[in-house]
Formats: structure tokens, C-alpha cells, sequence
């Protein structure tokens, strides 16, 4: 079923705003022309130019948009299609950073549907809402559509567990076994100094195994996330390094008095103005230090697959409070003032950084989490640091 008049003129003056086209132009062939050739025609009439696999890319959304039904069961039944292709996606098409043409046009198609959807049918669609709130937030689609206000779960991390230790806890009988000792020692404190001397040799053999045991307990104190100050960012500026083509350089606002100024390897992946106004997820005490001569207060952290050719930032949902800490359900660890270089203590806890299937960002499966819900990238699978 095809879509609506009213469908196919948001969606065409919100496309042609997007790429600074005159819309009355495509707006007075609406009744005459099917969408799919009139959204042809303003991807025609673009200047951008786009590889072959993305124009078809988006051809696969025009024709979303042609399909998409009008009777509320069908719909329902595509937005839960939509719900799926979202799973492990933020956006559509692209890099994970900007919304693509193919979101625009998916958003103003889908839009009064969702509009129609009761609170509890929207629950159903957390990764659709999810994207729906942040394209209806990141793209300017003027009055073409009204703005909707999401419920947003509040996330309340899990009290920690305490186990009382029973009489059958091992170390609870190795603690009393060696009070009964000790008692033992000083009633037969008459007995022969050969004996005496054995069970000191025999003390001291204990004591010499159990000095190695410490060692594994502060290898693990080494590698907690929660020594790590992990905190969500709004990039207010950025702008390329002036003397390193790899770099760029960001003002990230994480709810201080003064902006941090933070140097990242992404020139090769995003531009500044794809970065401006982005949400990300930035550790705060890493040591501050210069990079090429520009001073870097935090660490933006990314994502990117094996071969790192695509690579981008993570990305915090838009419920998340600006310099909220990210919390790891089960570990309350304090983070450290300022991390040491040379305890390589960020190098051995990114090696447990990872995106699952669905994109989560996770550290050893225990997902990056804010008031909001789970920090997120559309790779999923993906080493983070």
C-alpha cells in the first residue's frame, strides 16, 4: 500500500531541506508521481556522491517507505520488523555517527504510526524508540513533525551482594583450625625443642605458600573497570589538529566548570562536523598530557572492527545525564584519582572491552550502563579502547 499525501510531503520537504533543495519543486509533483521516483529525484538532484553500495542502500528504504501500510496491524507488524534491523544498528546507514537520507526518509515514514502507538506497544520497540528518539532529536526537521517525549526507564544499579561466611566456608575452618594450633602450641609448651622447632619449620612452609596467593589479588585489583572514571560527554567543538593529519581535537563538555580539551585519532574516520553536538562516553583520569604539542585531559573511547577500517566513537543513549559515571552492574570499586602509566593499568583493562552482538559496549560482558540505558555502537563484536 502506498504511503500517505501528508507521509510523502514530510518526507520529501524533510529530504530536500537536508540537502538545501528547493522543495515546492518536488512538493507539486506529490499527487501526480509515486515516492519512490519523486525520492529518486531529490537524491538526483543532491550534489553528494555516494558509492554504489549505499544508493542502493538507500533504494532498499525508498522502497520502505512505498510498502509501508496504512492499516494499524501492518504497520505494527513492520515497525517490528524495523525493531529487529535495529538490534545491533544507532542509525540506518552509515558510520554510526550522522544519520544517513535512508534514516530521514525511514523516520518521516514511520513517524505517525509511532505517533498513534500507546505507551506500552512503544515498550515493546526499545531499539526502535531508541533510534526514533535520537534521529527526531539530531536531525532539524523544523514543524514537519511533532516531537515525542519517551518514557525512559530509570536504571538503579543492583545492591551488591553480601554473603554471611558459614561454618563450612573453607577459610572460615582454615581460621579456626589455625586458633586451635596456636592453643595447642602453648599447652605443650613442655614438649622437646626438636618438636618445637618442627612445627615452626612447618608454620614457616605454610606461611612461604600462602605469600604467593596475594599476588593473583592484585593482578585483579590491576584489571577492575571500576579504577576507570568513565563519564558521558557532549562534544561542544571540534577541529583538526594543527599538526598531525591523524588527529583531531574536541571540546567535551562532562558537566564541569570548564570544558575538557581532548586529542583523538579519528581524523581518518569522522570529520569535526560529524563529531560537533555528539554524544560520547570520555574516561576523566587518564594523566593528562600533550599529544604533538595540544594538551589532552581524557580519553574518547572507540570502537572498531578487527581490521580497524571503520572506527567511532561510543555512543550513550540520549536519556543519559550529561557527566553521568557509567556504571558496571556488580562492581563498585572507587576509580583512582589519576591512573598510572606505569602500572599499565588502561592497557589491561581495555583488553576486556568489547561490543556483543547486539553492539552493547561491555567490559568482561558486563555492559557500560547510565540512567538512560546501555552505552552502545553500530559495530557489533568489536574491540573497544
Amino acid at each position: 500500500m502506498a504511503a500517505s499525501l501528508s507521509a510523502k510531503q514530510a518526507t520529501v520537504s524533510a529530504l530536500c531541506k537536508r540537502f538545501s533543495l528547493d522543495p515546492t519543486v518536488f512538493l507539486s509533483k506529490t499527487g501526480e508521481h509515486d515516492i519512490k521516483s519523486l525520492l529518486s529525484d531529490i537524491l538526483k538532484s543532491s550534489t553528494n556522491r555516494t558509492s554504489a553500495d549505499h544508493n542502493e542502500e538507500v533504494t532498499k528504504w525508498i522502497e520502505f517507505a512505498e510498502s509501508f501500510p496504512e492499516n494499524t496491524k501492518a504497520s505494527i507488524d513492520a515497525l517490528n520488523k524495523l525493531n529487529e534491523e535495529l538490534v545491533t544498528k544507532s542509525v540506518l546507514l552509515g558510520n554510526g555517527i550522522t544519520p544517513s537520507e535512508a534514516d530521514i526518509i525511514a523516520f518521516s515514514t514511520i513517524h505517525s504510526s509511532v505517533v498513534g502507538l500507546s505507551n506500552m506497544d512503544r515498550q515493546k520497540l526499545p531499539h526502535l524508540m531508541r533510534w526514533f528518539d535520537y534521529i527526531q532529536h539530531k536531525e532539524d526537521f523544523g514543524e514537519s513533525f511533532e516531537t515525542i517525549t519517551l518514557e525512559k526507564a530509570v536504571f538503579a544499579p543492583p545492591e551488591p551482594r553480601i554473603v554471611a561466611k558459614s561454618d563450612d566456608d573453607p577459610k572460615t575452618k582454615k581460621t579456626a583450625e589455625s586458633m586451635k594450633s596456636a592453643e595447642k602450641s602453648e599447652t605443650d609448651s613442655n614438649t622437646k625443642k626438636s618438636d618445637r622447632k618442627g612445627k615452626v619449620d612447618g608454620q614457616a612452609n605454610q606461611e612461604s605458600k600462602k605469600a604467593p596467593g596475594k599476588e593473583p589479588v592484585e593482578k585483579d585489583k590491576e584489571i577492575d573497570v571500576s579504577l576507570l572514571n568513565i563519564r558521558v560527554g557532549l562534544i561542544r567543538k571540534a577541529w583538526k589538529h594543527p599538526s598531525a593529519d591523524s588527529l583531531l581535537v574536541e571540546e567535551i563538555d562532562v558537566g564541569e566548570a570548564k570544558l575538557r580539551q581532548v586529542v583523538s585519532g579519528l581524523a581518518k574516520y569522522c570529520s569535526p562536523d560529524e563529531l560537533m553536538n555528539r554524544r560520547v562516553v570520555l574516561i576523566t583520569n587518564v594523566k593528562p598530557g600533550k599529544l604533538r604539542d595540544v594538551m589532552s585531559e581524557g580519553l574518547v573511547l572507540c570502537a572498531s572492527n578487527e581490521d580497524h577500517s571503520v572506527v567511532e566513537p561510543l555512543l550513550p543513549p540520549e536519556g543519559a545525564k550529561l557527566g553521568e559515571q557509567v556504571s558496571f552492574s556488580g562492581i563498585d570499586g572507587k576509580p583512582e584519582e589519576v591512573l598510572n602509566p606505569k602500572k599499565k593499568q588502561l592497557e589491561k583493562i581495555t583488553l576486556h572491552l568489547f561490543t556483543d552482538e547486539k553492539g552493547v559496549a561491555t567490559f568482561k560482558g558486563i555492559p557500560f550502563m547510565t540512567s538512560g540505558g546501555p552505552c552502545v555502537s553500530s559495530i557489533p563484536k568489536a574491540s573497544i579502547k
